[in-house]
């Protein structure tokens, strides 16, 4: 059997798709498949986080957002995040999974399946949040530290918890 590296994460800001001015790149940000990936004006990448883009499908990440440290933004199916947007450190981005071919395949050598995640204008994910395949999260949405997020948050919801549930909208 073949293992082959994806790489060691090194890239130059010209390779992504797009970056915008005045974003920042701390120290020990690691980017694959920078040419899918596009970045908006005045973007924070903090260090240790992790781009991982992939050969299809995109990363879109909007004007003035704000990622942690450690975050992991995994883009197989395609990540869309909105402007404005705060992702704490630690937090986790998902968009694919392996499906389940029967007891007889192990769940590794399944069929991977892609579904994008969706982040609107004006979230805020917090501290350690794991966001799974296909979600969408609505304008200005809240979500708390450690949440487990499995399906759609509607637009400026509080959603917490594991798995995350919708405890109150944020008042007007």
């Amino acid at each position: 059997m073949r293992h082959d590296s994806h790489g060691d994460g090194s890239f130059r800001v010209e390779q992504l798709a797009h970056c915008g001015p005045d974003c920042v790149f701390e120290a020990g940000v690691l980017v694959f498949h920078p040419e899918n990936i596009e970045l908006g004006t005045n973007v924070y990448i903090g260090h240790n986080a992790i781009l991982k883009g992939y050969y299809k499908n995109k990363m879109r990440i909007g004007d003035e957002t704000w990622i942690g440290q450690q975050a992991f933004l995994h883009s197989a199916g395609g990540i869309d995040i909105g402007a404005r947007v705060g992702i704490a450190p630690g937090v986790r981005i998902i968009t694919s999974f392996h499906g389940e071919a029967g007891r007889s395949v192990p769940i590794l050598h399944s069929p991977v399946e892609f579904a994008p995640v969706v982040i609107e204008d004006d979230c805020d994910l917090g501290v350690g949040a794991l966001v799974l395949p296909g979600v969408r999260i609505g304008q200005g949405a809240q979500i708390g530290a450690g949440a487990v997020v499995a399906e759609d948050v509607p637009a400026y919801s509080v959603a917490v918890g594991v798995p995350a549930r919708v405890t109150r909208q944020r008042p007007e």
